[in-house]
C-alpha cells in the first residue's frame, strides 16, 4: 500500500510533468497508448504545444522544479553519454546543485548533538556563514584550539529519509518505464536509477569521503603536483566531517592562473598524469574532478577536494583497459574487439569481425581532425555505445572512469586548448605495461603469493590422498550449478505463484458475479449480498492485479 506522503509526493511529480508537457512521456507507453486519442481533443494540449521548449530542456526544467534530489540524478545522468543522446546529455549538464543553506544554528546543534559536547568546546571559533551549500551537505569555516583553519562539513538534517524516498520513486517510475515504455531498452532507466542510488549512498557517509580522503592523501604524500588536505579524524563522524582547509585559485579562474605565472600547458599535462597515474599506479581515483573540486597553488600544484565518489578498477580491468587503449593508439581493431571478448565486457559468442567493422567505423574518422578538435573521452563514448548493440554489459568502474575522463578533458582543454591527450597518455601506458609484463613483474607476483603458497603447501600430499581414496571407494561427487539453471527455477516458481493468484482473483470475481446473480435465492439469502459480492470483487481485482503486474 502507498503511504500518504508517498503519494502526496507522486501527485506533486505528476503535476510537475504535465506543467513541462512531459505528461506525452506518459501516454506514449504501451499502457496509456489506447487512450492517448482523448490527449489529441483537448484544446489545451494544442495551446500549449505550440508553447513548448525542445524536449532536452523541458526535461532539465522538469528536475530543477523537482528539487535537489532528482537535480543530483540529472547530473550523474548526464555524464552517461553512452546511454544519452548528445543534446539531451549536455542539457543535463548545465543542472546546478546549488541550494539554499539551512541555518548555521542548526549546523551547530547537529554537530554539538554528534560529539556530546558544545562547539566552543570543540573549536577556538565556527562560522555559522556557510562557505557553500549543496544537496547533500552544506560547509563552514572554523578554527581549531591549535590554531588550524579547518572546514567543518555537515550533512542536511533529515536528507537520508528524503534521499530514500525519492529513491523510491524513481525506483518504481524506473520499473514501470523497463515494462512499458518502448525507450526502455536503450536508456535502461533501471540502471540509471542503480547508478545514482550506489553514488548517492556512498555520499551519505561523511566518514567513508573521510577514508577516501585519507587513503588518497596517502597515495600522493609529498607529491609536487597533487596536495590532498588532512582528515581530523577525531573531529570526524557519519555526519560531521572536519578538513584541512584550503587555499587556492579555481582551476576555471583561467585569467587568474595567467596572471600568477602559471603555466596552462604545463597545468593540463599534469592532470592528465594524475588522472592516469591514480588509474593505473595507484587503483584509487577520485571519481568526481569536475572544476568545483579542482584548485591551484600560487606554486601551481594542484589542490583536490570533495571526496564523496572514488573508482577502482580489478587488476584484469586495469590490464585490458590499457591494452585496449594502446591498442586504439595503434589502430589495431582487431586487437580492440578481441580484448572486449576476452575480458567478458561482450559474450563470448559476440563475432570479433563484425566488432572490429564496427569499432573502426568509430575510430577512423577521429585520426584525420586536426589536435583541438579530438576529443579522447567522447571517442570512449562512442566506442561504449558502439559496444553496447553489441551486448556489452554495464561495468560501473569503467562508467565511473568514463565520467572522470571527460571531465579531466575538458579542465585540461580549458586550460590550454591544444592539450594532446593522446600523446601524454600513450608513454605512460607503455611504460605501465612493461612493469607488468616480464621477468620483473612474474617475480614481484611470485613475491606477493609466496606467503600464501608457502602457507597451504604442506596440506597438497593430504589433499590429493583424500581425492584418490574417495575415487577408489566410489564416494567422489561433483556438485555443478548453473547461473541460468537457477534463474531459470525461480521465474518457473513466479510464474506459477501468478497464476495461482490470478485463478484465485478471477475465482473470486467469478464467485461476486454470481452471488448477485442468484440474489436471494442463495442458501446464504441472510448475508448482505451486494456488500458480500463487493468484497470478493473488489479483493478478486486487487489478486489479479497484483499477479498482472508481478508477471512482467
Amino acid at each position: 500500500m502507498i503511504r500518504p506522503a508517498l503519494a502526496l509526493r507522486l501527485l506533486t511529480i505528476n503535476r510537475v510533468l504535465v506543467r513541462h508537457g512531459l505528461d506525452e512521456v506518459i501516454l506514449a507507453t504501451h499502457l496509456f497508448r489506447p487512450i492517448r486519442f482523448l490527449l489529441y481533443l483537448s484544446p489545451f494540449y494544442w495551446f500549449r504545444r505550440r508553447k513548448l521548449p525542445p524536449f532536452p530542456v523541458r526535461i532539465r526544467q522538469t528536475l530543477e522544479d523537482l528539487g535537489p534530489i532528482f537535480i543530483k540524478f540529472g547530473q550523474i545522468v548526464s555524464t552517461r553519454r553512452d546511454l544519452l543522446d548528445e543534446d539531451l546529455a549536455e542539457e543535463l549538464a548545465k543542472l546546478q546543485d546549488a541550494v539554499p543553506p539551512f541555518p548555521g544554528a542548526e549546523a551547530r546543534t547537529i554537530i554539538e548533538q554528534a560529539f556530546g559536547q558544545k562547539i566552543e568546546e570543540l573549536f577556538e571559533s565556527f562560522d555559522e556563514t556557510p562557505l557553500a551549500s549543496a544537496s547533500i551537505a552544506q560547509v563552514h569555516a572554523a578554527r581549531l584550539k591549535n590554531g588550524d583553519d579547518v572546514v567543518v562539513k555537515v550533512l542536511r538534517p533529515g536528507i537520508e529519509k528524503t534521499i530514500r524516498r525519492d529513491l523510491n520513486i524513481l525506483y518504481t517510475m524506473a520499473r514501470l518505464a523497463n515494462r512499458f515504455w518502448e525507450g526502455a531498452q536503450r536508456l535502461k532507466p533501471l540502471e540509471l536509477v542503480e547508478d545514482y542510488d550506489r553514488t548517492i549512498s556512498d555520499e551519505l557517509n561523511l566518514s567513508r569521503e573521510a577514508a577516501n580522503a585519507s587513503q588518497l592523501r596517502r597515495n600522493w604524500d609529498n607529491s609536487p603536483i597533487l596536495f590532498v588536505p588532512r582528515i581530523y579524524w577525531d573531529l570526524t563522524k557519519p555526519n560531521v566531517m572536519v578538513i584541512e582547509r584550503i587555499y587556492g585559485t579555481p582551476v576555471s579562474d583561467v585569467e587568474s592562473l595567467k596572471e600568477q605565472g602559471i603555466s596552462l600547458e604545463r597545468l593540463g599535462a599534469l592532470g592528465v598524469e594524475i588522472f592516469f597515474t591514480q588509474v593505473f599506479r595507484d587503483n584509487f581515483f577520485h571519481a568526481d574532478m569536475h572544476p568545483g573540486n579542482i584548485f591551484v597553488s600560487p606554486e601551481g600544484q594542484y589542490i583536490a577536494v570533495d571526496f564523496g565518489i572514488m573508482g577502482t578498477l580489478t587488476t584484469d580491468d586495469q590490464r585490458y583497459l590499457a591494452e585496449n587503449l594502446l591498442a586504439f593508439f595503434n589502430r589495431d581493431y582487431r586487437r580492440v574487439a578481441q580484448l572486449h571478448v576476452d575480458s567478458g565486457w561482450v559474450p563470448k559468442t559476440t563475432r570479433v569481425d563484425e566488432f572490429e567493422a564496427a569499432i573502426r567505423t568509430v575510430s577512423e574518422p577521429i585520426y584525420d581532425r586536426p589536435l583541438g578538435e579530438i576529443s579522447f573521452a567522447h571517442f570512449l563514448v562512442n566506442l561504449f555505445q558502439t559496444a553496447r548493440r553489441f551486448d556489452m554489459e554495464v561495468q560501473p568502474q569503467l562508467v565511473l572512469l568514463e565520467k572522470t575522463l571527460v571531465y579531466v578533458e575538458g579542465v585540461g582543454r580549458q586550460l590550454y586548448p591544444e592539450l594532446d591527450l593522446w600523446a601524454t597518455a600513450k608513454p605512460f601506458l607503455e611504460k605501465w605495461l612493461s612493469e607488468q609484463i616480464g621477468p620483473a613483474a612474474f617475480m614481484n607476483r611470485v613475491r606477493e603469493t609466496l606467503p600464501q603458497i608457502s602457507e597451504n603447501l604442506p596440506e597438497l600430499p593430504l589433499l590429493a590422498h583424500r581425492v584418490i581414496k574417495d575415487a577408489a571407494e566410489g564416494n567422489l561427487e561433483v556438485k555443478w550449478k548453473s547461473a541460468e539453471l537457477e534463474q531459470l527455477r525461480k521465474e518457473a516458481k513466479q510464474s506459477s505463484r501468478c497464476t495461482i493468484a490470478a485463478i484465485c482473483g478471477g475465482s473470486m470475481i467469478i464467485t461476486a458475479a454470481l452471488l448477485l446473480v442468484a440474489g436471494s435465492g442463495t442458501a446464504i439469502a441472510a448475508a448482505p449480498i451486494p456488500t458480500l459480492s463487493a468484497i470478493l470483487g473488489a479483493g478478486g481485482g486487487v489478486i489479479l492485479l497484483s499477479a498482472w503486474l508481478k508477471s512482467g
